[in-house]
């Protein structure tokens, strides 16, 4: 997981904090899009899961009434209660885990994931909790780093992982086989993209992406 939300903290490598530092130099304008992509036509009330800094915020569309961001890290919550206050869109950010959230059942008509299920402890937990608080009707909007189709780079993606990617960035398994998990937690898929992009070489192995939506069966 190479969002904002694990790249912050004192516990983070200095590879995470290199990283961290090279976006905010250079914003990846290809990440923005698929960002932009991921959250066009959403209405209502929106829960944005492990939202980082928040710099999705200012890409909803103003068909969303409300956005409650929740975000464990201390030092990224911050960082986006600051892009809250700039927001067009009214955004309370909050802490909380994707594994037991601070929201009422059936509470919301989306929730968006970016870059989240790859780092979480237990991703199927998380995906029931997210089916708890989604209205009748409610969608699941993921954007998500993902295994790769291809034995060889999956293989590569193993072997980063286990050397130095999961430890340093927060948790992260690039291997995660994510729209299985999607499935079994009792959603049907709608939209999936699948695509291939890094913003360098240092992360490559993050490369591989799913982008889609989801509904409850």
């Amino acid at each position: 997981m190479t969002t904002t939300s694990s790249l912050y903290g004192a516990a983070q490598s200095r590879f995470a904090r290199y990283l961290e530092r090279r976006e905010e130099r250079s914003p990846d304008p290809v990440a923005r899009e698929l960002r932009r992509r991921l959250l066009a036509g959403l209405r209502g009330r929106v829960l944005e899961i492990g939202c980082g800094d928040g710099r999705a915020f200012g890409l909803y569309p103003p068909t969303v009434t409300g956005i409650l961001a929740v975000e464990p890290d201390p030092t990224a919550r911050a960082a986006a209660t600051t892009r809250a206050a700039e927001a067009k869109i009214p955004v309370d950010v909050i802490d909380g885990v994707a594994s037991a959230l601070p929201a009422e059942d059936g509470g919301f008509d989306a929730v968006v994931l970016i870059w989240v299920l790859c780092s979480v402890p237990d991703p199927l937990a998380a995906l029931r909790e997210i089916r708890r608080v989604l209205a009748p009707g409610g969608e699941l909007r993921f954007y998500e780093h993902v295994r790769s189709r291809h034995v060889a780079f999956r293989g590569l993606q193993r072997a980063v992982d286990a050397l130095i990617w999961t430890r340093a960035l927060g948790g992260c398994e690039t291997t995660r086989d994510t729209e299985t998990t999607i499935r079994a937690a009792g959603f049907e898929i709608a939209s999936l993209d699948r695509g291939f992009h890094s913003s360098s070489l240092l992360t490559i192995t993050s490369a591989p992406y799913v982008l889609g939506i989801a509904r409850t069966e």
